[in-house]
């Protein structure tokens, strides 16, 4: 199919330019779509407990979160250029299904194998929500208001990220564990109903070769790496030949990648975009970010039912404050940014916030407080809103129209990459410290085993131990769970050196639609003086 003539190309342009009342309505559609993909990245943080003692796969835990991550993340890139292809509205919706039907099979598991493989496909739905629903936003929004709508979204993720435990947590406690999925399947269908009302469909489609081997490539070496890092130091020592042989697979995989992606006529991950130095920086800022943002909604919970004996759902509403955390500070972002253009202060401030945050909640004890822990909740909050969707707002002022869905694709697929190696790293981290503790806090004529058998039920088994070994099962895990959170420190302080390296350019006031049809003047390179308040285009 041939591109649009110039004519044409302005007439889609036009059409695009919504008002601020159509757009909210567009947007309705989307964030449902956001809010089906985000819920569930976090739904099943309270459930986790319950889950792993019902399907008897502690040792699993994380993967049922990394899982999800995994396939969202290989996906995300591809989505960019199918919808190109057959068109947003159409791919959006049939993400909408492939995540619905993930769903309805993780909902019937009965091994944590199923569970794993079902969150699998879920993942393969989830991957094209997010990142089309911001594509989508790219399409119809310039910059400099992007902001604004953008803080909404922020506001929908930070929502879902902490309201995700909540209901799972009442869920949990209800009808069971199983309706944490079984709940998306009505959201879904009011989120297809929705879509195909309000979003428009775009008329330019192009024609793409879709970087298949790249995609196969990618998935290979991320999957060996994150089973190393699972597997290392925990069901197998670092040094043995398994967990070596998984890291120079996933080296050697990525390599190949690299090679095919330098080869790829349309690649999944254009390597041009890494000379633009706003890119490299965002990218790498998303990725620790993401990392740190779901070490602590996974492991919060988690503390909260074990630690403090707390029912899922009463664990759930005790994570509010990272909510409002992430939701006042993400729309006041939003906010000021549309009004003075600028967005490097924000990211700064939220990888200082992160760190301190991360920090406070590695001081996390046996007695603390829900105040205190409520506090320690609310800054960590603060700090993912404060930079989360501002690194996908300067990317996407920063890249060129063509490279749009890339761009925006890619800083999704660092940070959810960095969400799927911090829940690995860091539950690798809990399981080898906790059998360390375990080990060293039993005392003579009690056999360990007995601690550590202990751990494997859900908490409700958990609390119904004897107080001596519930005692010193509490105590190692309080003792695991410090190391967890001051494992982010030095993470937080590389997130905090990118923010600050940040280049600033600043925010166009036209939409990439009208640029790319030539209705402005101003498009990608035409810097004008005044306008970039940092080097965007030299190589990081």
């Amino acid at each position: 199919m041939s591109s649009l003539t110039e004519a044409q190309a302005g007439e889609s342009a036009l059409k695009t330019q919504l008002t601020h009342r159509q757009l909210l309505v567009v947007f309705s559609g989307l964030m449902l779509g956001m809010l089906l993909a985000a819920l569930d990245q976090t739904i099943v943080a309270t459930a986790l407990p319950t889950i792993v003692g019902d399907l008897h796969g502690l040792s699993h835990l994380s993967w049922v979160v990394t899982a999800y991550l995994l396939t969202s993340t290989a996906v995300a890139p591809l989505y960019g250029k199918i919808s190109d292809l057959y068109g947003r509205r159409l791919v959006f919706q049939v993400a909408i299904a492939v995540f619905l039907v993930g769903s309805a099979l993780s909902g019937l598991s009965q091994t944590m194998g199923e569970l794993i493989a079902f969150r699998a496909i879920q993942g393969v739905g989830g991957g094209g929500l997010i990142v089309l629903a911001m594509t989508i936003v790219g399409d119809l929004v310039s910059p400099r208001e992007r902001g604004r709508y953008q803080g909404y979204f922020g506001a929908v993720f930070g929502l879902s990220s902490v309201a995700g435990p909540l209901i799972g947590g009442f869920l949990v406690q209800g009808p069971g564990w199983r309706w944490v999925f079984y709940v998306n399947v009505p959201v879904g269908l009011l989120a297809l109903i929705v879509t195909s009302i309000v979003l428009p469909e775009n008329t330019s489609r192009r024609r793409h070769r879709v970087d298949y081997l790249g995609a196969v490539l990618m998935v290979a070496g991320v999957s060996a790496l994150l089973l190393m890092t699972v597997w290392g130091g925990v069901t197998y020592p670092w040094s043995s030949w398994q967990v070596m042989s998984l890291g120079a697979a996933g080296v050697l995989f990525l390599i190949l990648f690299l090679f095919a992606e330098s080869k790829a006529s349309e690649p999944i991950m254009p390597l041009s975009l890494f000379h633009l130095k706003v890119f490299d920086v965002a990218s790498a800022a998303s990725f620790s970010v993401g990392l740190l943002m779901f070490g602590s909604i996974i492991y919060i919970p988690l503390y909260l039912q074990v630690v403090h004996g707390l029912s899922p759902s009463k664990s759930g509403l005790l994570m509010i404050p990272l909510m409002l955390g992430v939701v006042l500070v993400s729309v006041l972002s939003g906010q000021v940014i549309a009004r003075v253009g600028r967005y490097k202060a924000f990211p700064v401030a939220g990888a200082v916030l992160v760190t301190v945050g991360m920090y406070l909640l590695s001081l996390l004890g046996a007695h603390t407080s829900y105040v205190v822990a409520s506090g320690y909740m609310f800054v960590v909050g603060a700090g993912i809103g404060a930079t989360m969707q501002v690194l996908v707002l300067a990317v996407q002022n920063a890249v060129p129209p063509s490279q749009m869905g890339a761009g925006t694709a890619l800083v999704s697929f660092f940070r959810s990459m960095g969400g799927a190696f911090g829940t690995a790293i860091f539950g690798t981290i809990l399981a080898s410290r906790l059998a360390h503790e375990l080990r060293s806090l039993a005392p003579a004529g009690l056999n360990p085993a007995k601690l550590t058998s202990g751990m494997e039920g859900s908490p409700s088994q958990l609390a119904a131990l004897p107080p001596q070994v519930h005692n010193l099962v509490i105590e190692a895990f309080v003792r695991s769970l410090h190391s967890v959170f001051l494992s982010g420190l030095p993470v937080g302080v590389v997130a905090l050196a990118l923010a600050l390296a940040l280049p600033e350019i600043h925010l166009r006031a036209s939409s990439a639609s009208q640029r790319a049809a030539g209705l402005v003047e101003a498009d990608f390179g035409e810097e004008q003086e005044g306008e970039v308040v940092g080097d965007a285009s030299s190589p990081a």
